[in-house]
């Protein structure tokens, strides 16, 4: 069985029987009080070094003995802090324990001095999993869902630092994604957003279907 357990944010875990990842990793303000002395990961994919998704991952990597997946520079920077890391870059592929990896586009600021944020594909035990990291809407987000078979898309809704709602729609279309998880949002009121009026939109423009996961909840992966 694999789980989706959505945090808060951008933060979430995948976790099947044999194993499990997190993604940004930034747990301040979480609902549940999660700390990440409670956070058992083999690998932490980090998206780009603002703090709100670099978040706690150095710390988690020493207690764990994890792993951080990230681009280049965040990797380095990892590296140089004492944890594992593995610096890939946009385009690139690699195959894990748990699955293949593939580092895509995200249009945003990196955090970090010569970086570029980015985001991932993720084939975790069989199921493919989009995460768009923080960014806007781009074209070629067509050419992402015609390269993989996007079973689940975990997009960003909150504008104003990423897309928003009506830009995510069209994301929906052009990645066509068979489910979608929004986050990103209402983590402050700058970010605020109705997820049940996009998933209303969403699934009347698209075939996909929007699963809102709370914070501090969990579903079962297909």
């Amino acid at each position: 069985m694999k789980k989706f357990h959505y945090i808060h944010h951008a933060c979430f875990i995948l976790e099947s029987e044999k194993d499990a990842i997190i993604f940004d990793p930034f747990l301040d303000g979480n609902p549940n009080g999660i700390k990440p002395a409670d956070i058992k990961v083999s690998h932490i994919l980090v998206s780009h070094a603002h703090a709100d998704h670099l978040g706690s991952a150095i710390e988690i990597a020493h207690k764990n003995k994890a792993m951080i997946i990230s681009t280049a520079e965040v990797a380095n920077l990892a590296s140089e802090k004492g944890c594992a890391a593995h610096g890939m870059h946009i385009g690139g592929t690699h195959v894990f324990p748990f699955g293949k990896v593939r580092i895509t586009p995200a249009f945003h600021g990196s955090g970090i001095a010569g970086g570029h944020a980015c985001g991932f594909i993720v084939d975790f035990h069989g199921t493919t999993l989009y995460f768009a990291g923080d960014t806007s809407l781009f074209g070629d987000m067509q050419l992402l869902g015609e390269l993989e078979n996007i079973d689940y898309a975990v997009l960003p809704i909150g504008d104003n630092y990423t897309m928003g709602p009506s830009d995510a729609v069209k994301a929906v279309e052009l990645l066509k994604a068979k489910e979608v998880i929004p986050v990103h949002y209402n983590t402050w009121p700058v970010i605020a957003q109705d997820p049940v009026k996009f998933k209303k939109e969403v699934e009347q423009k698209t075939p996909a279907k929007v699963l809102i996961v709370k914070p501090g909840n969990s579903i079962e992966l297909g």
